[in-house]
């Protein structure tokens, strides 16, 4: 007696690196379980699914050219590659030239897909998906508190002026500054329509909210509340986060760095258990001189040991517009204290029972990262959906100290220290937070967790489709 053929699902990832591997490492999850897995992707970036594919042999890549666009110089196809004069919104915009190819690919396989996973940036697909007769799965790499403010602004499909925006559909009613909302919404709604490739993005975030079913990277103990009201909204929910506790894993994922991994970690092996300060803000972030100046001065009159990542400018940065470590700094701070340009093994660096707290941008892997190690977060947001993060870290749930707040904001280096030296220092109600909710992260993903039982359901409901059934793929509210 011959066995049900596999559930076949085709994995659409947004090329940015925050995008990109929290969802491979949910694609290996799938393919772990048993579902046969596509991912598609671009030719540069396909060594990023290195680790994927050595560990998940089974699962295939489909590889299509980026299509071209005006602001993209050819060969680019990843985000951070993007010159200033190009943006998301063009990356978005030729991903969706890739309807036709898709479809034809689709139609000539021999056992297509039964639904498509697609990043929350590629709305676009969920009509490529009914088109196909087969659901369309909305992956958000964001966490909960932040879709329901972005799904609730676009619900309202206008501007909203002022400098506060009251968000009353949101659970607990939040009040954000404009200035904080996050920067798809904002860039959506200024520059479309106006700018066609804007007012592209801004159908993309409307039509995931259409989609048979979401995908979250966040788990139930962190965002209950959030994930409840997701719930109310959408067909399925599924948080099945965090990811990096039960995926792939950083290795391999490195990049340029002036300090090796091994290196960095024997160093730590020789501090004390939570005495060190993690300070990074993320692959994408470039502090100005005056924050530069003010971060080294804090950490300097602190008197903790730090790691401090600085991001290596790319070509396309102009000398002035980005700050350089103060001369001498490093020599003064020799002993307890390391500055690593470029990469750095993020995960490695905060699980290690050296490292105490953790000074970041509150982007969401980075957020998920620091809670899982169970560390004092020392919130600065500068952008994206970081504020909304922030807030869920530092009001919501005191996980998180804010030290900082804006890709302009410069912090007090005297007040800065005394947070700095108190993060590593003490035993507070942010630490017991801190390692409370780093054991309900770790719960959640083990067997019978809550994100363990959702994953499975996951599974159980993509089994159960068949290709081209409208039947499935009528989307109930």
């Amino acid at each position: 007696m011959s066995s049900a053929p596999v559930a076949h699902v085709l994995v659409f990832p947004h090329p940015a690196q925050g995008h990109m591997i929290p969802l491979l490492d949910h694609a290996h999850q799938l393919s772990a379980r048993g579902l046969s897995i596509t991912v598609l992707v671009t030719p540069k970036n396909l060594p990023i699914l290195d680790p994927l594919l050595s560990k998940s042999p089974s699962i295939q890549t489909l590889i299509f050219p980026l299509p071209s666009h005006p602001t993209i110089p050819p060969g680019v196809e990843n985000l951070k590659d993007l010159p200033p004069t190009s943006s998301t919104a063009a990356i978005v915009r030729a991903l969706s030239e890739l309807r036709n190819p898709i479809i034809h690919w689709f139609r000539s396989h021999p056992s297509p897909p039964v639904a498509i996973i697609s990043d929350f940036f590629l709305g676009w697909t969920d009509g490529l998906a009914r088109q196909l007769g087969i659901p369309r799965i909305v992956f958000y790499s964001s966490g909960a508190l932040a879709v329901a403010v972005v799904n609730d602004l676009f619900a309202a499909n206008m501007r909203r002026e002022g400098t506060v925006v009251s968000l009353p559909d949101v659970p607990g009613s939040p009040a954000l500054k404009y200035l904080h909302l996050p920067t798809i919404y904002r860039r959506s709604m200024e520059f479309a329509p106006a700018s066609e490739d804007w007012a592209f993005v801004r159908d993309c975030m409307i039509a995931n909210t259409t989609s048979w079913g979401a995908i979250y990277n966040t788990f139930a103990a962190l965002e209950h509340t959030y994930l409840e009201h997701a719930s109310k909204r959408a067909g399925h929910v599924w948080a099945v986060g965090p990811l990096i506790l039960d995926g792939v894993g950083p290795a391999g994922r490195g990049g340029t760095s002036s300090l090796a991994a091994g290196d960095v970690m024997a160093w730590l092996g020789g501090c004390p258990e939570g005495s060190v300060v993690y300070v990074s803000f993320g692959s994408e972030v470039l502090l100005n001189q005056q924050q530069t100046d003010a971060i080294a001065a804090g950490l300097e009159a602190s008197g903790a040991r730090f790691i401090w990542t600085v991001k290596i400018p790319t070509s396309g940065h102009v000398a002035g517009d980005y700050g350089t470590i103060p001369g001498g700094f490093e020599e003064r701070v020799a002993g307890r204290g390391r500055v690593i340009r470029g990469w750095a093994p993020q995960v490695e660096i905060l699980e290690h029972p050296a490292t105490g707290a953790f000074v970041t941008h509150c982007g969401w892997n980075s957020t998920l990262e620091g809670i899982s190690a169970g560390v004092v977060l020392l919130a600065w947001p500068m952008g994206a959906e970081q504020f909304v993060n922030a807030r869920l870290l530092v009001e919501e749930t005191g996980l998180a100290v804010r030290v900082g707040e804006g890709s302009d904001s410069v912090p007090d280096p005297v007040e800065l220290a005394r947070v700095l030296a108190e993060s590593v220092g003490g035993t507070g109600s942010a630490r017991a937070r801190a390692k409370e909710m780093s054991k309900a992260a770790w719960d959640a993903v083990k067997e019978g967790g809550s994100s363990f039982r959702d994953l499975d359901e996951l599974v159980t409901e993509i089994s159960a489709l068949t290709p081209n059934s409208e039947k499935e793929i009528t989307f109930e509210r």
